[in-house]
């Protein structure tokens, strides 16, 4: 993780702004080490770090997120460097967490809080629904909340009920909220730090599954394609990308569901049918121009993701492609997603998950003529 740089005023939560200067100079010349392979949990940790460096506003907390560092260790290291007042364990109550960083928010703090599961968010979803998504429109924008909730969500860990909810449509529905999630240790950096820096709430779904997944990046490259677009006013927010091109139909995906849908693409490259793959990114808001355009070249598309079908991000995809490309359409639009049951025990979770065979049997009904 990060290097840190430890006082015994910082031990004590009292870190002093030349301490966290220190640090932070510690750690970007540590990390001036170009590309280099790294997990997205690693991404993750960087992103906040890098934020609490540039930002005394920013600070961290949440069940477990001090000293342990999160059950999945996307914390690791932070109060370490800059002490408890910055990076710090709550009690086990997500309303009253949320409800703390609304008030924070509204004072000039940038709150980064940890849900731990998915799941177990839904106690706080009053306080979301009520207040962190309405603020801003109730003072008629008087009141800014730049709250970042990071969401670790959906499964492919083997765990339990509770611990592995597709929840994103609850917040995608909830006006007032945007809703990012990244697929690729790049986007974990990237996307990270434009939520941190939003004015607006962000709900940041993390695919836990994803964390340990490793990739090639230049963290010096990606601090300063972020100093730059910071300096020029502009962001990837609210952009997909094209994650493999191809020609004979589109497959769409956010999240966790991106790596299958690449999968299943190289699968049917084998078969010779060239599929286009395109990671949404950004569920809130939502980039119709990108997902568009590749639909109206292929003429057919297939939605993935894990989440049930019935009422889901999926569906509402499948609705703003249709009303925007229906003349350029070959075939009805297809979902591969979740089935409609709570989620399954850890051994049957592979049958619950779309994978590879059912995003290409969906491939295989969009009525091709040969």
């Amino acid at each position: 993780m990060s290097p840190t740089v430890t006082t015994s005023s910082e031990a004590n939560g009292n870190v002093s702004a030349a301490t966290a200067r220190a640090a932070a100079r510690a750690a970007v010349e540590a990390e001036k080490t170009g590309p280099q392979t790294i997990t997205l949990a690693k991404a993750l940790n960087t992103a906040m770090a890098d934020a609490m460096h540039a930002d005394e506003s920013v600070l961290v907390f949440g069940e477990d997120v001090g000293m342990l560092g999160g059950v999945f260790r996307i914390t690791d290291g932070l109060t370490k460097t800059f002490g408890t007042s910055r990076c710090f364990d709550t009690p086990l109550a997500e309303s009253g967490i949320v409800g703390m960083a609304v008030g924070m928010a509204m004072n000039g703090m940038r709150p980064v809080i940890e849900m731990q599961f998915d799941a177990f968010a839904y106690p706080a979803f009053e306080q979301i629904v009520s207040h962190v998504a309405k603020m801003h429109n109730r003072t008629k924008g008087a009141v800014k909340l730049p709250i970042v909730i990071r969401v670790p969500y959906a499964g492919g860990i083997g765990g339990v009920e509770h611990h592995c909810d597709s929840s994103e449509a609850y917040y995608a529905h909830t006006a007032g909220l945007k809703v990012f999630t990244p697929a690729t240790v790049a986007d974990g950096y990237r996307m990270l730090r434009e939520a941190i820096d939003s004015d607006d709430p962000v709900m940041f779904m993390e695919p836990k599954k994803l964390y340990w997944s490793k990739d090639q990046v230049d963290l010096d490259a990606l601090r300063a394609e972020h100093a730059a677009n910071t300096e020029r006013g502009t962001s990837s927010e609210g952009r997909a990308a094209v994650a493999r091109p191809g020609t004979d139909a589109t497959l769409i995906a956010y999240g966790p569901s991106v790596p299958t849908a690449l999968a299943a693409a190289a699968a049917a490259a084998e078969e010779g049918r060239s599929l286009e793959v395109i990671d949404v990114r950004s569920i809130v808001p939502f980039d119709d121009e990108t997902v568009c355009a590749s639909v109206r070249t292929t003429g057919r598309a297939v939605v993935i993701a894990e989440a049930h079908g019935f009422a889901s991000v999926a569906s509402e995809i499948v609705a703003r492609v249709q009303e925007r490309c229906f003349h350029h359409l070959a075939a009805p639009i297809r979902r591969v997603t979740g089935f409609d049951v709570p989620y399954p025990a850890p051994k049957l979770e592979h049958y619950y998950l779309p994978g590879v065979d059912r995003i290409l049997d969906a491939v295989d009904d969009l009525q091709w003529e040969d």
